[in-house]
């Protein structure tokens, strides 16, 4: 039985793959931050008839990554796949308005986070020649205004696993990014929180653009989203295909998306998309 941990899996995605995992015979082994994070979890695999290990894991913490990763090891002797799903959204008022700590957390958890628990699991995964897989997003291909921490550290991401990805592949592992646009039914963005009022108010000679912003938001931002088990059929086909991409958007509208920067060499129509949200 081949085994997977699944990071972040107290909601949404993570959740979602974590069942979806079980159910199809994957040894699984998924973690939460908090003590009483598994709580939904535990709930979703009795009502899926599964069987899902629980275990607590701070990303930022070396020592805790070292000991979830141990503790795969203890209970099932093997690592087939990783997925890196833990994560925490940034929202802030742009540049001058943030904080250089708003840059620093997000950074430490979506960036650094995915690198740390990836290092810890790779001797495992070239013994199994495994897969390792990271929910990246759309924000890391097009930056979204006033998520400017958020889009850096998914960036960063991106360029990370795609020069990971030949070098793993040298030694049997392979690297997939799977690209989420919005999703419906997860705690991420609540989980921020964030206050859009109280921003507003601080948001001095943004003002104007945030509003229109969070117009956009309220109107449009949802366009392509989707539930968290839809992302997680698609983390599924990653991890059993017999040659995963490195790239996988999660919908048609995802891969629309995403062409957009992937053809525009100047990044002018990037930026008539992405302005036009402010006006």
């Amino acid at each position: 039985m081949k085994t997977v941990l699944v990071t972040g899996a107290s909601s949404g995605i993570g959740l979602a793959t974590a069942i979806a995992a079980a159910r199809a015979g994957f040894a699984t082994v998924a973690t939460v931050r908090r003590p009483d994070g598994d709580l939904a979890l535990r709930e979703a695999a009795e009502q899926a008839g599964v069987g899902v290990d629980v275990v607590s894991l701070e990303v930022t913490d070396p020592e805790s990554v070292t000991e979830c990763v141990r503790s795969v090891i203890a209970l099932h002797g093997r690592l087939d796949a990783v997925v890196n799903n833990a994560g925490i959204a940034a929202i802030a008022p742009t540049l001058e308005l943030g904080t250089p700590d708003d840059l620093r957390q997000s950074m430490e958890v979506n960036f650094f986070g995915v690198v740390a628990v990836s290092r810890a699991a790779m001797p495992h995964l070239r013994t199994t020649r495994g897969r390792l897989v990271t929910i990246s997003s759309v924000r890391g291909v097009i930056g979204q205004p006033f998520n400017e921490c958020y889009s850096a550290a998914k960036f960063a991401v991106e360029g990370f696993m795609e020069a990971l990805a030949p070098v793993a592949a040298e030694v049997g592992v392979a690297v997939s990014l799977v690209e989420p646009a919005a999703v419906l039914d997860t705690a991420f963005v609540a989980s921020a929180g964030a206050d859009p009022l109280a921003l507003l108010a601080r948001s001095g000679c943004y003002a104007e653009a945030f509003r229109a912003y969070r117009r956009w938001v309220a109107s449009g931002a949802i366009e392509g989203a989707q539930e968290a088990a839809e992302v997680a059929s698609v983390v599924l086909d990653v991890l059993t295909c017999e040659r995963p991409p490195l790239r996988i958007q999660t919908s048609e509208y995802a891969r629309r998306y995403v062409a957009r920067k992937l053809a525009d060499p100047s990044g002018a129509s990037i930026l008539d998309l992405t302005g036009s949200w402010l006006r």
